[in-house]
Formats: structure tokens, C-alpha cells, sequence
């Protein structure tokens, strides 16, 4: 039988303590600025190293009952990257997508820490995330032909974030914010077909850490203003597994995903091992990209649809009901 797991404490200031060790673990809140400069050994590598093992991004997730967006911007190191798309939900395709490979130090920046702001320059193209210096009003915008993005989200009332530390196989060490849904607003812009955000849900995900040269993940997460969750499995292990349940935050056990990979709009049945979640997802389209460059290489669907089924914050609650809670899974591999 799985034991159930302890209560998440309260997330540290820095992700190092006083003498280079990483604070392994979940916890509940925001940490600061993360440098894994001062890592000590066994953990520690060289500056050469990090700067070809070193992956940052920002994702953020805009979600109404018309449409849903994903936007991410990543820097790998050695070079960068962003994407973005808007899927309407009811004509069930891709409307708008941007994607595009930057100039190392030059077309992106991702912050040092989930309050830090991130941008993607590209020749008139670009993406600018600015989250709150108080944590409340988090700002997107994003401009990409006749793509364009007016949103923001409160967090002044959310849920607290989770902040996970974990080691990496045949890396070093990865950490990860990710935050509950939040009350959204704005606009999204597509050609002439505009999209109101108001009354929908924004949600996002700040990753930084020192990984291996291939990492792959199973990912599913959604979110509204009462629930939501996050679920990997793959390169961090259970370490992100929690749930958002009204205004607290839960760990879960391991994910197991049931999916063909073939065939990512299938339905999906992903479960947790603590008996705490079970689920079932309908995807309705996907967003989905494959790149060879030689010395690097990736493969990535993400599937947006709607999850059904139920959770539980613990084995004794009563079975929450969930329906249609729209949301993403991802496959994805990267040889970075």
C-alpha cells in the first residue's frame, strides 16, 4: 500500500542552502533568484559544462471557453527558442501559431527565477512575460504578424505555487515553478477574429535546471479557479506531481499515463499511484513540432483537450468530480 504523503512546507528563499546543497523536495510558495553556480559537489559542475547542460523556459497557458493558448520561451544554452499557438476550441484547429529558433544571448532571455521577466525577439516578432514584483498582476503580451496577445492574470487570490528541487540522472539538478490557475483578462488578436479572455483561466511554468543531454517527459496539467493539477513522468520523477484543490495544494504519487503514442488524439487515462487521481482525456487537437539539427534533436506533441474523472486531496476525502476541465498533455523528447 502507498503511504499517504506529508503536507508540502513552506517553499525556501533559495533552492541552495548556506553550503551549496540543493533543498530537495516539494514545497508550497515562491523561491528567489536561482544561480547553480554555487552548487557543491557532488552536484557541481564546471562553468564549460553548465553552459551546454543549462535549460531555462517559460510557458504560460490562456484558457476560455472559445479558445486556448500555449506560449513558451526556452534557452537551452547554446541556443534558444519560442513558440506559440491559439486553438479554438470550437472550430477545433489551430488558428494562429509562431514558432521560431533565436540567436544565443541575443533573441531571448529567460529570468533567473519565476518573478523574473522573460522576452523573444525575432525580426519584428516578439513575446514579453512580465510577472508581478508583488506576485499579483502577471503580463503577456505578444506580437507575431497578425498574431497578437493583450493578457493578464491576477494571483493575488491564488493558490500558492509549487516549488519542486529533484536530482537528474546523467545530470545534475532541476528545479521548477508552477502555479494554480488565476484569473485572466485581455485579448487575443488573430487576423481580424478577436478573442475576449475575460472569465477565462491563465496558469504557467517556469523550469530551470542542469539536465541531461536526452530528456524526455510525459506532461498533463489544467486548471479553473477551484482545481487543478500537474502530473509528469519521465526525467523529474514524481517530484511535480500535486493538486490544486480549493486554494490548497496537495502532493501526488507517481503518474501513469495510458496514451498511444501513435496516435496522441486518442483518448488518454492517466492515474496516480496514491489513488488520488484518476482521469480520462479527450484531446480535440494538438499542437505538435519535430526538428533535426544534426547535433540536437526534439519530437513534441501537445494535445489540448478536456479532462474527466476525479480526485481526492487525500485516501479518506470524498471523490471530487471533474468534468470537461480543459487542459494539455504533452509527449516530448529533446537530444539538447
Amino acid at each position: 500500500m502507498t503511504l499517504p504523503l506529508p503536507p508540502l512546507l513552506p517553499a525556501p528563499g533559495n533552492v541552495l542552502s548556506a553550503d551549496g546543497q540543493p533543498r530537495f523536495g516539494r514545497f508550497a510558495g515562491a523561491t528567489g533568484e536561482i544561480d547553480w553556480s554555487a552548487l557543491a559537489p557532488p552536484y557541481a559542475r564546471s562553468g564549460w559544462w553548465r553552459r551546454f547542460h543549462h535549460k531555462r523556459w517559460q510557458y504560460v497557458a490562456l484558457s476560455t471557453a472559445e479558445l486556448f493558448c500555449g506560449i513558451a520561451i526556452v534557452d537551452v544554452g547554446w541556443t534558444n527558442t519560442a513558440f506559440a499557438y491559439a486553438f479554438d476550441r470550437r472550430q477545433r484547429k489551430v488558428v494562429a501559431a509562431f514558432s521560431q529558433d533565436g540567436v544565443p544571448g541575443l533573441s531571448a532571455q529567460v529570468g533567473d527565477g519565476p518573478g523574473a521577466a522573460s522576452r523573444f525577439r525575432w525580426f519584428g516578432n516578439r513575446i514579453d512575460y512580465r510577472p508581478a514584483a508583488d506576485g499579483s498582476e502577471h503580463g503577456l503580451q505578444l506580437r507575431c504578424g497578425r498574431f497578437e496577445i493583450d493578457a493578464v492574470f491576477d494571483a493575488t487570490e491564488a493558490a500558492p505555487l509549487l516549488l519542486a528541487v529533484g536530482p537528474i540522472e546523467k545530470g545534475s539538478v532541476h528545479a521548477t515553478q508552477k502555479s494554480s490557475g488565476m484569473p485572466l483578462g485581455g485579448q487575443v488578436r488573430v487576423g481580424g477574429q478577436r478573442y475576449d479572455l475575460s472569465g477565462g483561466v491563465a496558469s504557467f511554468d517556469y523550469s530551470n535546471g542542469l539536465l541531461a543531454r536526452e530528456t524526455a517527459w510525459l506532461w498533463a496539467s489544467a486548471h479553473d479557479l477551484e482545481c487543478g493539477f500537474n502530473l509528469q513522468a519521465g526525467y523529474f520523477g514524481q517530484q511535480e506531481n500535486v493538486l490544486w484543490l480549493d486554494g490548497q495544494l496537495h502532493p501526488l504519487g507517481p503518474a501513469r499515463f495510458d496514451f498511444d503514442p501513435a496516435a496522441p488524439l486518442a483518448p488518454w487515462h492517466i492515474v496516480t499511484d496514491d489513488g488520488l487521481l484518476d482521469l480520462h482525456f479527450q484531446p480535440a487537437g494538438a499542437r505538435h513540432e519535430n526538428k533535426n539539427l544534426l547535433i540536437a534533436a526534439s519530437r513534441y506533441v501537445q494535445a489540448i483537450g478536456t479532462f474527466s474523472g476525479w480526485v481526492k486531496p487525500r485516501r479518506d476525502a470524498a471523490a471530487r468530480p471533474l468534468e470537461q476541465l480543459v487542459g494539455v498533455t504533452e509527449d516530448h523528447f529533446s537530444r539538447w
